[in-house]
C-alpha cells in the first residue's frame, strides 16, 4: 500500500497537465495499469492490468490521441517532478544529463515516420538493416544514498523519417537533440553538462549549448586534429592576428608517455585498477575555441579520447561522468524489455501503405488534411513514449527513495537479488502488480481515482471483490 499511495500521489501532480479534469483522470488511470501490467502487448494491456471493461479499450485509444494532453504541458510537469524526486549527479555546478539515439523495430506499412534505418551492433541478434522509428533520448543521471547511478529518462523524440518542409529548412538529428536539450534545461532552470558519445561532438550541438551556459562532455574520434594557440606576433601587421599555431595530431600524443599521471580509475563499478591520463586544452577548428581532450589509456579498455567544453572540469571528473554514459543503454533495456515504453500499434488508415526498404516520408507533398492527420498520429506516438518514460521514472524513484518498501512487498525470489542494493523496474512493477486489488477496493486515498477505475472495471476480474461487497 506504501508504495501505491507513494505512486498516485506523485500522478496527482502530473494530472495539472491536462485541459480537462477528465482527461487527468484517464491519464492517472494509464499510468496505474502501465505500472501493474504483466505483459507488453500495447493498449490491450492496460484493459488486462487494471482490470478494465472491454468497452474501455477505444476511449484508451482516444486517450492517446487527444489534444487535451498537451505534450509541452506533459513534459514541463514531469521535469520538475522528476527534479524534485531525485537527487542529480552534479559535477563542478553543472547538472549532468546523457542523451544517446534509440531504433525501434515497427512492422507497420501504415506508419508515419516508419523508415529503414541502419543498426551498428556487434551483437548477433541484431539485424544490420529494420524497417522502424529513430528516437533521440534524454535522461537524468540520478544518485541513490548508497552511491548507484540510474539514468532518469525525461524525453524521446522521433527525429527523423518524416520531411515537412523544403530542403534548405531541414533540421538535422544533431539540431534537433539540442534543442530537446534546451527545452529541457530551461524548463528544470539549472545549468547542465550533457554527456554522449562521438556522434555528438560537434558543432551543432556544442555552439547552442555554449551560447546558453551549458557543456558538452563526449568522447572524440582517434583521427581528430586540434591546434595549439598562435604566438602573438611582435610586430603588428594589417589583417586578423593569425589564431591557429601548430597542428597537433591527437593520437600522436599517446606515444609520450613521459606525460601521462596515474590515478586510479575513476569508472563507475571499477576498484582497484590503475589508469593513465593527460590533459590538454587546444583549439579545435568546429567550434572556433579552446577544448580540453582528455587521453586515457585504460588498462582493460584500451585508449580513448575524451572532449570537454569545459575548459575548467578536472580531467578525472571527465572519466568519471563518460563512464556514467553507460547508464542510459540500461534504461533503453528496461524501457524496452519491462515498461516496453516503445511497443505502441497505431496505424494511419489513410496512410498510403509503404515498402520495405523506404525512406523519409516527404508530407510536405500532400495535403493540408494529410499533414494533420500524420501530425496527429506522431503526436500519439510522442504521447505514449513520454507516459512511458514517466512511468519508468516513477518505477525508479520508488526503487531509490523506497527501496526497503519495494523489498518488502516484492514477495518473490531472484538468483541475483540483494536487499543492499536498488532494486530494478522489473522489481518495482513486481511488487507494484501483486498489490494492486488490495489498492484498489481499500477505502483510503485517493477515492476519486479507484472510483474512476472500478466504474469501468469488470469486477469478476479483480481478485477479491465479491469478498470486499
Amino acid at each position: 500500500m506504501v508504495l501505491w499511495l507513494e505512486w498516485t500521489r506523485c500522478v496527482r501532480r502530473l494530472a495539472g497537465a491536462c485541459q480537462r479534469r477528465r482527461t487527468g483522470l484517464w491519464m492517472m488511470l494509464v499510468l496505474v495499469a502501465w505500472a501493474a501490467r504483466p505483459d507488453l502487448l500495447g493498449v490491450t494491456s492496460f484493459v488486462r492490468a487494471s482490470f478494465l471493461d472491454a468497452a474501455a479499450y477505444h476511449p484508451l485509444l482516444a486517450f492517446f490521441h487527444s489534444g487535451a494532453l498537451p505534450l509541452p504541458a506533459l513534459l514541463r510537469a514531469w521535469v520538475q517532478l522528476a527534479m524534485t524526486l531525485f537527487h542529480p549527479v552534479t559535477e563542478g555546478g553543472y547538472v549532468v544529463f546523457v542523451a544517446d539515439g534509440l531504433k525501434v523495430g515497427k512492422e507497420g506499412r501504415k506508419m508515419p515516420a516508419v523508415k529503414c534505418l541502419h543498426q551498428e551492433s556487434e551483437n548477433n541478434s541484431k539485424a544490420e538493416y529494420i524497417m522502424g522509428h529513430s528516437f533521440q533520448v534524454l535522461a537524468l543521471l540520478a544518485e541513490a544514498a548508497n552511491g548507484q547511478v540510474v539514468a532518469v529518462p525525461l524525453l524521446a523524440r522521433i527525429c527523423e523519417g518524416l520531411v515537412w518542409r523544403r530542403s534548405a529548412a531541414r533540421k538535422s538529428q544533431l539540431t534537433k537533440l539540442a534543442d530537446m536539450f534546451l527545452e529541457v534545461t530551461g524548463l528544470a532552470t539549472v545549468r547542465a553538462v550533457l554527456v554522449a558519445d562521438a556522434y555528438y561532438a560537434s558543432r551543432t550541438v556544442i555552439g547552442p549549448l555554449l551560447a546558453r551556459g551549458h557543456h558538452l562532455l563526449s568522447r572524440a574520434r582517434k583521427n581528430t586534429v586540434a591546434y595549439e594557440l598562435a604566438a602573438t606576433p611582435t610586430i603588428r601587421r594589417r589583417g586578423r592576428p593569425k589564431k591557429y599555431g601548430q597542428k597537433v595530431r591527437l593520437r600522436d600524443l599517446f606515444k609520450a608517455w613521459q606525460s601521462f599521471t596515474k590515478a586510479p580509475s575513476p569508472v563507475y563499478g571499477e576498484k582497484d585498477i590503475m589508469l593513465q591520463y593527460r590533459s590538454v586544452d587546444l583549439l579545435w577548428r568546429p567550434v572556433g575555441r579552446l577544448v580540453r581532450f582528455v587521453l586515457v589509456k585504460h588498462p582493460t579498455r584500451g585508449s580513448l579520447i575524451l572532449l570537454s567544453s569545459a575548459l575548467d572540469m578536472d580531467p578525472l571528473a571527465v572519466i568519471k561522468l563518460y563512464g556514467l554514459r553507460f547508464k542510459i543503454e540500461l534504461s533503453f533495456k528496461q524501457a524496452l524489455n519491462t515498461v516496453g515504453g516503445y511497443a505502441y500499434h497505431f496505424w494511419m488508415m489513410a496512410m498510403t501503405p509503404i515498402r520495405w526498404g523506404s525512406g523519409n516520408q516527404h508530407v510536405d507533398r500532400r495535403t493540408t488534411r494529410y499533414q494533420n492527420a500524420v501530425a496527429r498520429k506522431l503526436d500519439a506516438y510522442h504521447r505514449y513514449v513520454q507516459l512511458a518514460c514517466i512511468v519508468q521514472g516513477l518505477l525508479q524513484h520508488l526503487a531509490v527513495n523506497l527501496r526497503q518498501s519495494v523489498w518488502a512487498a516484492f514477495g518473490s525470489w531472484l538468483r541475483t537479488m540483494d536487499k543492499n542494493l536498488v532494486p530494478s523496474e522489473m522489481v518495482v512493477a513486481h511488487a507494484l502488480r501483486a498489490h494492486l486489488p488490495e489498492f484498489l477496493l481499500d477505502t483510503s486515498g485517493d477515492l476519486e481515482l479507484k472510483k474512476f477505475i472500478l466504474n469501468r472495471a469488470d469486477s469478476d476480474r479483480i481478485p477479491g471483490f465479491q469478498m470486499a461487497a
